[in-house]
C-alpha cells in the first residue's frame, strides 16, 4: 500500500484550512476575477515551503485552465494571443535568468514596483494605446517574466487587456486561453527544477475537486458583475497583489 506524501500527511488541519481556501480561490479566480490568483499563491506560501508552494499552486491553476478553456472557449480572441507568444516566451527565459541571479525579497519587490507602475499607467488608459507593437511586447514580456518567478503574470495581463478595452467575456476566454498555454509551457521546466513532484502532485490530486467547485461558484458570480465593476475589482486586485509582492517580506 501506498505511504501517503509527506507533504500531505504533514499539513495541521490550520493548513488543510488554507490549502482548501487557496484551491477555491484559484478556481474563482479562473472563470470570474483573475487577480484573486495572486491572492491565492500568497496564502499557499504561508502554510507549505516556497518551492512546493510554486509548484502545488502551478498544478492547481492548470486545473482551473482547462474549465475555464471550455466554460469561454466561444470568446477568446485568439489573434491578441498569437501577438502576445513570442515576448512572453523572452519574458519566461529572462526571468529565469533573474531568478538564478538575485534572492526572492528582490524577486518579489521587483515585481511588486513594475505591476504598481503599470497600475498607474491604467489609471490613464483611455489616453493610452495597448494595440501598438510596442505595448504587445512590453506586457507581454512582463507577463512571461512575472509569470515565470512568482506565478504573477496575471496582473500584467490584465491591465493589458483591460487598456484594451476588451469586455468582460472576451476578456475571460482570452485569459483562460493565454494562461493555458503559458502554464502548460511552463509545466515540464518546473518538473525539471524540481518544483513539481510526487509531494506537489499528491497535494494536487487532493484538492483538484476543490478547485472544480472554485470554477463553478466562479461562473455563477461572473454574470451577476457588470462590465465597469468588474474593471474595477480587477484593478482593486493587482493593487492588492502589488502591494503584497513589494512590501511583505518572502
Amino acid at each position: 500500500m501506498l505511504e501517503p506524501a509527506p507533504l500531505v500527511a504533514g499539513l495541521p488541519w490550520t493548513g488543510w484550512a488554507v490549502v482548501v481556501l487557496v484551491a477555491l480561490l484559484v478556481g474563482f479566480a479562473k472563470t470570474a476575477l483573475g487577480g484573486l490568483g495572486m491572492v491565492a499563491a500568497a496564502l499557499m506560501a504561508l502554510v507549505i515551503p516556497a518551492k512546493d508552494s510554486t509548484g502545488a499552486v502551478l498544478l492547481l491553476l492548470i486545473t482551473g485552465d482547462v474549465v475555464a478553456i471550455w466554460a469561454y472557449r466561444r470568446h477568446a480572441d485568439f489573434r491578441v494571443i498569437g501577438r502576445l507568444l513570442a515576448p512572453v516566451l523572452c519574458g519566461v527565459a529572462l526571468g529565469a535568468v533573474f531568478l538564478t541571479s538575485v534572492g526572492d525579497d528582490a524577486v518579489r519587490r521587483t515585481i511588486g514596483a513594475i505591476l504598481l507602475a503599470l497600475l498607474v499607467l491604467n489609471l490613464w488608459r483611455d489616453r493610452l494605446r495597448t494595440d501598438t507593437r510596442l505595448a504587445t511586447v512590453g506586457y507581454g514580456g512582463l507577463a512571461g517574466f512575472t509569470t515565470m518567478v512568482a506565478n504573477a503574470g496575471g496582473p500584467p495581463m490584465s491591465l493589458y487587456l483591460l487598456g484594451s478595452h476588451f469586455e468582460k467575456w472576451r476578456f475571460l476566454g482570452t485569459t483562460a486561453w493565454f494562461f493555458f498555454t503559458v502554464n502548460v509551457i511552463k509545466l515540464p521546466v518546473a518538473v525539471g527544477v524540481g518544483i513539481v513532484g510526487t509531494d506537489t502532485v499528491a497535494l494536487w490530486a487532493v484538492l483538484a475537486p476543490v478547485v472544480l467547485v472554485g470554477t463553478w461558484i466562479g461562473r455563477r458570480v461572473i454574470g451577476r458583475i457588470d462590465q465597469r465593476l468588474f474593471e474595477r475589482l480587477v484593478t482593486g486586485f493587482v493593487a492588492v497583489a502589488a502591494l503584497n509582492l513589494l512590501l511583505v517580506p518572502a
